[in-house]
């Protein structure tokens, strides 16, 4: 398939299938859900192709597209793919997917909107995923606030607008550092290079003093922050998290947190290597507290969806732990826990949605005597719940094993920490799932049918799969993370750059060339 601009498919086909949208009838539901679940698996199988012609042996991206957009200002369309974006890309289409899928009995009104908000939403996604290009970053970084604001005020809850302008407010000003950081960069290689470029590749072989390098780090790891959202930036996510409908809330949980990981790997780490290992002892702290924090947060919630919100903050908290550990191992476990947390949390909001829809009710007091009524969802919640504390032979043990690792390599206090927190996980879970499924009451709930048994079952395969098999995962992520283990050799004290080759200042870089 050289050649085929596979990336820009992936990018631009969600958006050319919301035309036919428009054009069927509202009153059509069945073909309406009928065309959106065709639009996203269609997203969903072309996202395959890249997995299944994707080298491990290389390096660099693969599938890459590059030319001129505003070459006025050095502005690129620059994608390109690696091991990290691979799986994330996947990911996303992988849950559109299933969100929509488990959104055809949920949604009742605005059918049309609705589905085109989500094919948006999964553009600007793939789009954040993809670009190697900083100002095209940014455009899809920005865009994706839109059809999500819009998905949690109409579709969510009672409090839905103050959750949506709090996610909105949150998220833009962390841009605000993030477009300003980027622009000083921008400006600082035209000092010293004479060329204008936003191109990824070239402005990592920008030099900076140590006190300006740590100020655009900071800039851009706010925005980083408030995405994750690593702890204090965490307080918009439960608002969002309980009023977002349920296909909202897992897309939330299962791709737009990654996108702050995914910013610090993609972006900060290379840029600005000499302030990543004078900040590395912060974040890991910040993804500590944020573990025992999140933990104890969701310990005392008794809405059961806030206390999923909650065990979010703790889980990403492994993640930050991991990424910052700077160790190919720790890299690594926190780029599986990524996938790892947005099929289990995704999962558990899932069930939340499916108890919610019988019961219409979220509080823990009011739910029960699921295990008898229920046995097929009480096995499901069950086996998710197991997932998310880290049950070996489940997919979320291997992903934050590595992350303790890595922690354990820099201080084995850090790995202390961590492994409270996976034994506060197992406590406010297996309290939860005690309460919700075996306490005894007179109520009955109805258990899954087919359409909902179909919705679990790729994410039950995958726990099973990750868990019990994960090399593949392994190969995908080793080139990725070695890449960014050499961070840890640059000296703080030092204002060169990772980068030693001569910074590409301009023309096309062609497909599979890696500079």
């Amino acid at each position: 398939m050289s050649g085929f601009p596979l990336l820009s498919v992936l990018i631009f086909l969600p958006l050319v299938l919301i035309i036919p949208i428009i054009l069927i009838h509202e009153e059509k539901r069945k073909v309406l859900w009928g065309y959106g679940l065709i639009a996203t698996g269609i997203e969903f199988l072309l996202s395959l192709l890249l997995l299944l012609n994707f080298d491990t042996t290389v390096t660099g991206f693969q599938w890459v597209e590059n030319a001129r957009w505003i070459p006025s200002i050095g502005a690129s369309y620059h994608l390109g793919v690696d091991g990290m974006s691979l799986l994330l890309i996947i990911l996303t289409t992988f849950l559109v997917f299933i969100g929509i899928l488990s959104s055809t009995n949920y949604i009742k009104s605005r059918i049309k909107e609705y589905l085109i908000l989500f094919l948006a939403l999964e553009a600007s996604m793939i789009g954040v995923f993809l670009s190697l290009d900083l100002l095209l970053f940014f455009l899809f970084w920005e865009f994706q606030l839109i059809p999500m604001g819009f998905l949690i005020g109409i579709y969510g809850h009672e409090r839905r607008v103050y959750a949506t302008f709090k996610f909105i407010l949150y998220t833009m000003a962390g841009s605000i550092f993030l477009l300003t950081s980027l622009l000083v960069l921008y400006f600082r290689h035209h000092s010293l290079f004479g060329v204008y470029t936003f191109d990824l590749l070239a402005l990592s072989g920008t030099q900076l003093p140590l006190s300006l390098e740590k100020l655009l780090f900071l800039g851009f790891a706010i925005a980083f922050a408030i995405k994750i959202p690593l702890f204090p930036f965490h307080t918009w996510l439960p608002d969002a998290h309980v009023e977002a409908p349920t296909a909202g809330s897992v897309i939330l949980a299962g791709i737009l947190l990654k996108m702050g990981i995914y910013g610090f790997i993609r972006f900060s780490f290379p840029l600005f290597p000499a302030a990543t290992n004078s900040f590395q002892s912060l974040f890991i702290v910040l993804g500590i507290i944020g573990i025992i924090y999140g933990a104890l947060m969701a310990w005392v919630q008794e809405d059961l969806k806030r206390l999923v919100a909650y065990s979010s903050v703790a889980h990403l908290g492994f993640i930050t732990l991991g990424v910052f550990s700077l160790n190919t191992v720790g890299i690594q476990g926190g780029i599986i826990q990524m996938i790892n947390h947005g099929i289990s949390t995704g999962g558990l909001f899932l069930i939340v949605g499916l108890l919610y829809e019988r019961r219409h009710t979220r509080l823990i007091n009011q739910l029960a005597n699921v295990g008898k009524s229920a046995p097929v969802l009480a096995t499901i919640f069950g086996i998710i719940m197991l997932s998310s504390i880290g049950l070996p032979g489940l997919n979320g043990f291997i992903g934050e094993i590595l992350c303790l690792y890595g922690g354990y390599t820099i201080n084995k206090t850090y790995a202390f920490w961590g492994v409270l927190g996976i034994v506060l996980a197992a406590v406010y879970l297996l309290n939860a799932y005690g309460r919700v499924v075996f306490r005894p009451s007179p109520d009955r709930i109805k258990d899954v049918n087919v359409r909902e048994f179909l919705v679990f079952l790729p994410l039950l395969l995958l726990i099973f799969w990750i868990g019990i098999y994960p090399k593949p995962f392994f190969e995908i992520t080793r080139s990725v993370a070695a890449k960014i283990a050499v961070i840890r050799a640059v000296p703080t004290q030092d204002t060169t750059n990772i980068n030693t080759e001569v910074p590409f200042k301009g023309g096309e870089m062609k497909e599979g060339e890696n500079r």
